[in-house]
């Protein structure tokens, strides 16, 4: 079992590259914030308690996490993406997430797509400008570096093509 995961500030892409992803076969799980936030009363969550939204989005992570099956399984975004909306939030990481970033590890590989200008659209759920999309997305990735993962740069081309490079890196690595 391998779990690889893409990582990146909202409307880089990510949710987009999942799909294709699934269109090929690639086993994937979809981001859970989102699904979060399109449940009644999700966006209030998310604005009034940002500390219970990120409790929200780790027990739901958990599940998927601890549901990945053999073979390799590609997650919109990860554990360490939480602790990364709390520091951009101004919270600190409380221990069980903490933990979870330490000890329940990606094996990889894991994909940054970055913030991309010419594709960011906000929408009913990405709510954020463009500046707090970039700054989000620095947040995610100083995150995921703080808990010992390299990141691979998505290239900034079509989804096909983005698609076929994420399937050509995992059957590299």
């Amino acid at each position: 079992m391998r779990r690889a995961a893409i990582t990146g500030g909202p409307g880089a892409g990510k949710s987009s590259l999942i799909a294709e992803l699934a269109r090929r076969d690639v086993a994937t799980h979809d981001e859970v914030a989102r699904n979060i936030l399109q449940a009644p009363g999700g966006m209030a969550l998310r604005e009034q308690d940002p500390l219970g939204f990120a409790q929200a989005m780790y027990g739901a992570q958990l599940l998927l996490f601890e549901e990945a099956g053999q073979g390799t399984t590609v997650f919109d975004r990860g554990f360490a993406d939480i602790a990364g909306f709390l520091d951009l939030s101004g919270l600190a990481v409380p221990p069980d997430i903490d933990r979870a970033c330490r000890e329940l590890r990606f094996e990889g590989p894991i994909f940054h797509a970055p913030a991309w200008r010419a594709i960011y659209t906000p929408d009913e759920e990405r709510i954020q400008s463009w500046d707090e999309a970039v700054a989000s997305d620095r947040a995610v990735v100083r995150s995921w570096r703080h808990y010992g993962y390299q990141l691979v740069e998505l290239p900034l081309v079509s989804i096909d093509e983005r698609a076929q490079f994420v399937i050509d890196q995992l059957a590299s690595s």
